[in-house]
């Protein structure tokens, strides 16, 4: 259990500093993460982190591929972990 949370918070906070780097590149015009590699972190496991850097910063929020598929992701690793915890 206490590898399965390291990786979580790892994973999240990948998710949520990755989301701010992106938007300062944005802002300075810069070379920019992949929105494939944003995506992949989530569904790695950093979706919370992820959907807080979207909303802290401000980033994403009106790409409907973030907008409603972070929160998406977050929904369905909440339902495979939920599953994966009542029949243990």
């Amino acid at each position: 259990m206490y590898y399965f949370v390291l990786y979580i918070l790892i994973f999240s906070t990948l998710g949520f500093c990755s989301m701010g780097i992106d938007k300062q590149k944005a802002k300075k015009r810069k070379y920019r993460i992949p929105e494939k590699t944003l995506l992949l972190i989530a569904i790695l496991g950093g979706s919370i982190g992820s959907l807080l850097g979207m909303y802290v910063f401000h980033h994403k929020t009106l790409h409907k591929k973030f907008s409603l598929g972070l929160p998406a992701i977050f929904i369905i690793q909440v339902f495979l972990l939920s599953l994966i915890f009542f029949l243990h």
